[in-house]
């Protein structure tokens, strides 16, 4: 008789246990006339059996050493199988997390399209002001909050404050840029009005559609302005 230690054969399976057990009554039923008792820990996983020598012997071992095999095989296609489920609960967390930051992108975009449409129906129905030989700078600036409206006019003031501090005649030197939102060249604001250069509401009409037009709104060429001094 030779006693054999199968380690990785699950003892918690009552079926291998059963089988175990099966293969230890015929051996103990076997032309040797001995009989062993079968050892089982549950505690480390491992089972002693007695095993005939000879080729019936290989063969129980072999049957032994194949449960094992498959009980570890179970267990790692059952590894396999929690973690892709854990990967695909991910992946659709992630999903989710995408498309609530793209419609939150699209909301804001929506909004700020709105407050740029809005900023220019103002634009449109406020043009109606007397023309002067000059303005002072408490003139423009009423010109600028009727045009620009209460919510986008602190920023439009915080760029022109900046760029011309509200001098609608003003001039850079080296480049050449004019006016209240120092437009280059100052050429550009004739699409608001051929007054450009002596009308500051021309002025600032062409300043709020540029910044509608390319930062979405005043705020939003004042952030621009603030990360780079310019816009």
């Amino acid at each position: 008789m030779t006693r054999i230690s199968v380690r990785g054969f699950a003892v918690a399976s009552a079926t291998a246990v059963t089988t175990v057990g099966a293969v230890v009554g015929v051996a103990s039923g076997s032309e040797q006339g001995t009989t062993d008792s079968v050892e089982a820990t549950a505690a480390d996983a491992t089972l002693l059996a007695d095993i005939p020598a000879g080729p019936q012997g290989q063969v129980q071992t072999a049957s032994l050493t194949q449960q094992a095999d498959n009980a570890a095989i179970a267990a790692d296609a059952a590894a396999k199988k929690a973690a892709e489920e854990a990967a695909r609960v991910q992946a659709a967390k992630d999903a989710q997390a995408k498309r609530e930051a793209a419609e939150k992108r699209a909301a804001e975009e929506a909004k700020k399209r709105q407050e740029a449409q809005q900023a220019a129906s103002r634009s449109a129905e406020r043009t109606d002001f007397a023309v002067q030989s000059s303005y002072t700078v408490a003139q423009v600036k009423a010109m600028a909050q009727q045009i620009v409206g209460g919510g986008q006019f602190q920023c439009f003031s915080n760029i022109v404050e900046r760029e011309s501090g509200w001098n609608y005649q003003a001039q850079n030197p080296s480049s050449g840029a004019y006016g209240l939102v120092q437009a280059l060249p100052g050429s550009k604001m004739a699409s608001a009005g051929a007054d450009w250069r002596t009308n500051p509401a021309t002025q600032i009409k062409w300043g709020l559609n540029y910044m509608n037009e390319r930062y979405g709104s005043p705020c939003g060429a004042w952030e621009f302005w603030q990360a780079n001094h310019w816009y």
